[in-house]
């Protein structure tokens, strides 16, 4: 794998984390039963914690790309051994 197509992948698979990440541990205004004051959502979190979320995220990322990265140079992981992707290798079978 070049340094490029590393890149795409750890900035594909770290948004898709992130976004499966952001709902963990939220709690929002109305849960805590507090009233927002005017101009505040009562579904926005009171404390997001982003920082240990955006950590974390990297972490998962990590070794999700370590795994992607090893079933990529190993050959486990090509377009040809996932059945429907590659026309021409199903067409061989």
């Amino acid at each position: 794998m070049s340094i490029v197509q590393i890149i795409v992948a750890f900035a594909i698979i770290w948004w898709v984390v992130l976004f499966a990440v952001l709902p963990f541990g939220v709690r929002t205004h109305h849960d805590a039963g507090i009233d927002p004051i005017d101009g505040i959502e009562p579904g926005s979190p009171l404390k997001p914690h982003l920082g240990k979320k955006l950590i974390a995220t990297t972490i998962i990322t990590l070794v999700l790309l370590g795994i992607f990265y090893l079933g990529q140079t190993m050959g486990f992981l090509t377009i040809s051994s996932i059945p429907g992707l590659d026309p021409l290798v199903s067409e061989q079978d």
